[in-house]
């Protein structure tokens, strides 16, 4: 009955002439809706956009970042995430009066498309992550073998391709491939969800990346805490205090105890992906199923979830030393830069910045 009322609501707006705004219920006479939607759009569009930039070229200037092979997923993650903002300008186009002329079914489902291939993408990555650092930790003598520069390009292709297909049938008459933050009015009124569809994404998508991100971490953490305990109850048995002490003073740390920092990284990663994604995975079953629908709840729940494509480079600059790093030395050649266009700024003597290559960047 709710559902019905606020489609009514929503078809009264467009026939008065008012922009299409999920968030405009009737109630914008004391507040402009249209104009939170907006700025809540353009907001995550700049913050994603320019976020993912810097994470790309602090990855090309860092090269401690490209020790472990999961650089390679992290760095497919942060150019599907850009695409992502490059994607959110077509609803902000929208919203401002700019998309007139196309046509609106046609817009719906590539948009729709392209947002859910891209959060495949990133989705998949994440649990190839997972996949990876299992590996380095259960196989460590073998892993360098198993785990190939070549290799790694063909997982990745195949994660693009993979994605690609899963969604493909939206364009043939399944239903929608899962976005729902309606901001063209076909979308919101022509374009359903169905429990077939819905059960395909789910089976072939959400619930094998999932598993395969639980199941890695658990071994993963079983494992560090395991080889802790063992080195712990060695020292104490043989006191080997002393030589455990660098020429610092300080004590060395195990391989196991940095490749569980390391996991700790993208363990944050991904347990931020999946409670940004929850609630709109779970709108999209309850929507699907027909037990409950709404446009405030469409909206604000996809749009949570296309806000995580931003949390990754936060998470990135606050756990990541390397990334720190690479970010300050990315900063000190900007400014360095600056400086050398300035006129009036210090000669050539003073201070000597980064110097960056097509792939490093050497102090």
């Amino acid at each position: 009955m709710n559902s019905s009322l606020d489609l009514l609501d929503l078809e009264l707006l467009n026939q008065s002439g008012s922009p299409f705004c999920l968030l405009d219920m009737g109630y914008s006479q004391i507040f402009n809706t249209c104009l939170l939607e907006v700025a809540i759009i353009l907001l995550l569009t700049v913050l994603i956009i320019s976020g993912n930039l810097v994470v790309i070229f602090v990855f090309h200037c860092a090269p401690l970042l490209h020790h472990h092979t999961t650089s390679a997923f992290i760095q497919t993650m942060a150019y599907a995430d850009l695409l992502v903002g490059v994607s959110c300008l077509i609803p902000s186009l929208s919203l401002l009066h700019h998309l007139k002329g196309l046509d609106e079914e046609l817009t719906c489902k590539v948009f729709g498309y392209m947002v859910s291939v891209l959060k495949s993408v990133s989705m998949a990555s994440l649990a190839c992550v997972s996949v990876d650092r299992y590996m380095a930790i259960t196989r460590p003598l073998s892993y360098a073998t198993l785990v190939t520069p070549c290799r790694i390009r063909v997982c990745i292709l195949l994660i693009w391709l993979y994605s690609a297909l899963v969604f493909l049938p939206s364009f043939f008459g399944w239903g929608k491939p899962g976005y729902h933050g309606d901001v063209v009015e076909w979308c919101a009124m022509e374009w359903g969800t169905k429990p077939l569809f819905t059960s395909f994404i789910v089976a072939l998508l959400y619930v094998p990346a999932a598993m395969t991100v639980c199941f890695t971490y658990a071994n993963i953490f079983r494992i560090c805490r395991q080889h802790t305990k063992e080195i712990s109850e060695r020292r104490a048995r043989f006191s080997t205090q002393e030589s455990s002490l660098g020429q610092d003073g300080q004590p060395q740390h195990a391989p196991a105890c940095t490749d569980k920092r390391y996991a700790m990284v993208l363990f944050r990663i991904t347990s931020v992906f999946y409670l940004l994604w929850l609630p709109y995975i779970l709108y999209f079953l309850l929507e699907s199923a027909g037990i409950y629908r709404h446009p405030v709840a469409s909206f604000l729940t996809t749009w949570l979830a296309i806000s995580n494509s931003f949390c990754n480079c936060l998470i990135y600059s606050l756990t990541n030393s390397a990334f720190r790093k690479g970010l300050k030395r990315l900063c000190s050649f900007c400014v360095q830069r600056v400086d050398s266009k300035n006129p009036f700024g210090p000669g050539p003597g003073h201070g000597q910045g980064p110097v960056c290559t097509r792939s490093t960047c050497h102090v």
